[in-house]
């Protein structure tokens, strides 16, 4: 067995779905896994010139790749057949490919009902922190008891393990900075967004191959803690970007990279190829800048788009960097 691990180094929304589709139309991948979160994932794929917008399904209908949901996913049933039609009605083949595993919990009516209560906390109101926690306390529902899902339902061990030489693609969802342990707790998501957050789905340590860490430019968070920073350039960044959440449709907060989470996300994750994206969109406001740390103020500011990959590469001098200034590749 053979892994690769595409994760989000930030917040979410870094483009993990386009990094995704990127290596699978690249590499001879047996399997795609999706290994955590739910439908308040929301991964933006172009594929032939076709937008799509992913809850769910893993990356690997695209290419005819067997999709799992896997172990540490939860799912809303309503959803994952709307987004099966959704999928099959645009060309995009389904049938025999989509598979969940079957220890993978299942998102309530109440579960739903919960989360759609008023909160302090910033939630998607998708009905995941619920159902997670019903997991935990053992209650929960698994996937392999809903016989709506009989033809759907496999066993992960005997997908990943008894397949001969399997090569497996896993796609994360959300990011580091929302992971239950890791993040910003506790404004935090309730899935394991790490690396570690794979192996839990039975991916053995040693079958590793490459980490592909994504992260964006700049940072956005999706939330109610405050994260968007001051003045009006941050404003600019949002307009720019088109900063707004592909699950919620709601405006995402902004700000500069903030390079010590970064590189602390690259050591958690052991990282070996970096992506970053929307290069272009600095470019449209010709400013480049990164954060030190959390507080307000402390940034470096640099004079041109050379000099800020330059720094960035001095920065992190252990890893394959990779610039993205388009939607549909690296």
């Amino acid at each position: 067995m053979i892994a690769d691990i595409v994760v989000d180094l930030q917040y979410g929304d870094c483009g993990k779905g386009k990094i995704a589709h990127h290596l699978l139309r690249q590499g001879a991948y047996t399997h795609c896994l999706r290994y955590n979160g739910g439908c308040n994932a929301g991964h933006t794929i172009y594929h032939k010139r076709k937008k799509f917008v992913t809850h769910h399904i893993p990356a690997g209908v695209f290419f005819g790749v067997r999709s799992i949901i896997g172990a540490g996913c939860v799912v809303n049933l309503e959803q994952f057949f709307k987004e099966i039609e959704e999928l099959e009605t645009a060309g995009i083949e389904c049938d025999g490919l989509v598979k969940i595993a079957k220890n993978a919990h299942i998102i309530t009516d109440s579960h739903l009902e919960e989360e759609n209560r008023e909160q302090e906390i910033g939630t998607t109101r998708r009905g995941n922190g619920p159902a997670y926690r019903d997991k935990y306390a053992r209650r929960g529902i698994r996937a392999e008891m809903v016989p709506a899902l009989k033809d759907y339902v496999v066993d992960l061990y005997e997908e990943l393990h008894d397949y001969p030489a399997a090569v497996i693609l896993c796609e994360g969802a959300q990011g580091f900075g929302l992971d239950i342990d890791w993040g910003d707790y506790p404004y935090v998501t309730s899935s394991h967004c790490t690396t570690a957050g794979a192996l839990l789905n039975g991916i053995p340590a040693d079958a590793v191959r490459k980490v592909w860490g994504v992260a964006k430019a700049y940072e956005t968070y999706v939330g109610s803690k405050k994260f968007h920073g001051s003045g009006e350039i941050f404003n600019k960044l949002q307009e720019a970007g088109q900063e707004y959440g592909a699950t919620t449709g709601r405006p995402r907060q902004c700000n500069w990279t903030n390079l010590c989470l970064l590189d602390k996300a690259i050591k958690i994750n052991g990282v070996t190829d970096l992506v970053i994206n929307k290069v272009d969109v600095l470019r449209k406001l010709d400013t480049w800048s990164f954060r030190l740390d959390n507080r307000e103020g402390i940034a470096i500011h640099l004079q041109s788009e050379d000099s800020w990959k330059d720094y960035l590469e001095f920065y992190l001098p252990q890893l394959r960097l990779h610039f993205s200034d388009n939607p549909e590749r690296i």
